[in-house]
């Protein structure tokens, strides 16, 4: 591409990447393949000397700069080199070049024209740490709208870009806002001239309504200068649209019905703090960035947690319903089953209670085998037959004999025996 103009020596100039009534932004190439992004300030710089007032001011807000990179933020863009360009004697920033669409081009076709819940709770995270890194070292933006945030597609973060602004002088601000500033995103005190830690914070809210309703509260119809007063006005007079209503009829119709439920439950924290950043009086918006950034990240670790429960209810969910699932398959088994089921259950309660029945039994019967009743057994008597030369035997009672006693103990009628000696036996039988 061929050089508009030389913008300094070892920086080449490729072509304007963006242009407006605060400056212009170029593509620049340094010595290799290291590309920047160069802003041109509108206001020329005839001498390079401390008279110059327009110069002064310009190196003053230039070492404002330098302190924002002492420390380098992820969210904010790195400030590579400054100075006058060698052609017009036009002051220059250049920044590094960042690849991947702003946020404006990330609410055009071919994408939604809202952001998610949880993309816009990321950004406001990313944003609010930019403005607690460039208020910490006193430095304003003044400039924060769509166009000036960008997606870095290499680390997936949010960089705040073009400080433009931060490097005017206060009249050359106030002139630049008054003609050309971006009215939607401006505080109602800008419309004054004025720039504070707190315009930053209400452009800040109005990004956040921005990507949540899919538009600004109060949008520029056309360039005109009516136009672009009654935004003013509306900003300084008008209540804000209500952000969920607007979100509401902005939902994309691919969403599922069940996308679209969860998309309108905006956390309470995050519709608060833009609330309160859309404060029409400064001193009730947050100081500054600092203050801002500790409220989104406290708030922002409460959502964490709350999203750690949610993940273990819905895994709990899927739980139940697996199980209800496999209750619904045994039920369609039908009654057979049931039946089936019941009938080996019942066996084997059958079953066990004859074994313990048998074994009842046959454990009595041993028992009963052991017990044995002591009775003495009777003298024999002497008859009066008792063949001569025959002694009878008398029986000691120490000698006595035992034996087995039936179940009952019950004795049997005596019977009358001779034996071969002649003698009766006595001896009871069982």
């Amino acid at each position: 591409m061929a050089k508009v103009f030389t913008i300094t020596e070892g920086l080449e100039n490729m072509g304007a990447l963006r242009t407006g009534g605060q400056g212009s932004v170029y593509k620049g190439k340094r010595m290799g393949a290291i590309l920047s992004a160069v802003k041109l300030l509108p206001t020329p710089i005839h001498a390079e000397s401390t008279e110059d007032k327009n110069f002064r001011d310009f190196q003053n807000e230039v070492e404002k700069l330098k302190k924002v990179n002492e420390d380098p933020s992820p969210n904010v863009v790195k400030i590579l080199n400054s100075g006058l360009t060698e052609s017009g004697s036009l002051p220059f920033i250049e920044m590094e070049y960042i690849e991947g669409p702003d946020l404006e081009d990330l609410l055009k076709p071919p994408h939604s024209p809202i952001f998610t819940i949880r993309e816009t709770i990321k950004l406001a995270d990313h944003l609010a740490n930019a403005l607690a890194h460039c208020h910490k070292v006193g430095v304003k933006h003044g400039d924060i709208k769509s166009n000036n945030i960008k997606f870095n597609t290499d680390t997936g973060n949010y960089i705040l870009l073009d400080f433009g602004l931060a490097v005017m002088s206060d009249e050359q601000r106030r002139s630049s806002l008054r003609h050309a500033g971006a009215v939607e995103f401006m505080a109602p005190e800008q419309h004054d001239g004025k720039m504070l830690f707190q315009s930053d914070i209400y452009s800040y809210g109005i990004i956040l309504y921005e990507l949540l309703a899919g538009t600004v509260p109060f949008p520029l119809i056309n360039k005109t200068e009516t136009s672009r007063n009654m935004v003013m006005l509306s900003h300084i007079e008008k209540q804000i649209p209500d952000v969920m209503e607007l979100r509401k009829n902005r939902l994309p119709v691919e969403w599922s019905e069940e996308k679209k439920a969860h998309e309108m439950m905006a956390p309470a924290w995050l519709l608060q703090i833009i609330e309160k950043c859309l404060e029409k009086n400064p001193e009730k918006r947050f100081h500054d960035g600092v203050g801002l950034y500790e409220a989104v990240s406290n708030s922002n670790q409460d959502i964490l947690n709350n999203e750690q429960v949610t993940t273990i209810i819905n895994e709990l969910k899927a739980e139940n319903e697996r199980l209800t699932d496999l209750v619904q398959k045994y039920e369609k088994g039908g009654k057979a089953k049931a039946f089936l089921i019941g009938g080996i259950i019942l066996f084997i309660c059958l079953a066990t209670f004859g074994i313990n029945l048998v074994l009842n039994q046959r454990k009595g019967t041993e028992t009963d085998s052991t017990n044995v009743v002591s009775k003495p057994i009777l003298p024999v008597k002497s008859s009066s037959k008792t063949e001569p030369g025959k002694k009878v035997t008398t029986v000691n009672p120490d000698t006595l004999q035992t034996v087995p006693a039936a179940k009952k103990d019950t004795i049997k009628p005596k019977t009358t025996k001779k034996t071969k000696d002649g003698l009766i036996n006595d001896v009871p039988e069982f």
